[in-house]
């Protein structure tokens, strides 16, 4: 939970032990693991949601110019949370450093929350169910899958965030100008001056 919150601690790492632990002396329960496991990570993402929602646009808008965050960039992520946020949260949730910060851009971004509970909801079922339940089933195999899935997982999400920081560059001026004409129709992507 407090990892989905922005804290940077090891979520999966304790998912994976705890589903080990359990099924190598059958001490805990693989359903209290999964149901743990799974609140924790909704729970999370919507207490980051609503710290995003309440204090993340204002630190962007004040803070965002120092590090060339422009109210144009701001425009664009707002208009990329409302257009492709559902992906973005579920996706978001098996890649470990957009997995802490994607609840709180979803909600300084103002993604509507009926969207983001549903794709957190689904990601957090996914993530957190599915890496205890194959730890569980997998056994002391997993702890020799681990590292090269690990590297495998890395190595593409790495791929993906440089491949989209090339396509936002590349695009920029263009989604810009999107976000700018959309913005003029939907209240919702307006930004209002501190």
């Amino acid at each position: 939970m407090l990892e989905s919150m922005g804290l940077p601690l090891p979520a999966e790492s304790i998912i994976i032990t705890s589903a080990l632990f359990c099924a190598t002396t059958h001490k805990l329960s693989i359903t209290g693991i999964i149901i743990a496991a799974v609140a924790g990570a909704i729970m999370g993402d919507n207490f980051g949601y609503l710290i995003g929602r309440a204090l993340g646009l204002k630190l962007l808008q004040k803070y965002g110019p120092k590090v060339g965050l422009t109210p144009e960039r701001l425009l664009l992520g707002r208009y990329v949370f409302l257009k492709h946020g559902g992906s973005v949260v579920f996706f978001g949730r098996f890649i470990a450093v957009l997995r802490m910060f994607v609840a709180l851009l979803a909600g300084a971004n103002h993604m509507p929350w009926h969207t983001f509970l549903w794709h957190n909801a689904l990601g957090g079922l996914c993530w957190a169910g599915g890496y205890a339940i194959c730890t569980y089933l997998l056994g002391n195999e997993v702890l020799k899958l681990s590292g090269p899935v690990g590297l495998g997982f890395g190595a593409c999400a790495a791929i993906a965030i440089v491949a989209s920081f090339l396509f936002l560059k590349r695009n920029e001026k263009r989604l810009t100008e999107e976000a700018m004409k959309a913005a003029e129709k939907d209240e919702n992507l307006r930004i209002t001056p501190l």
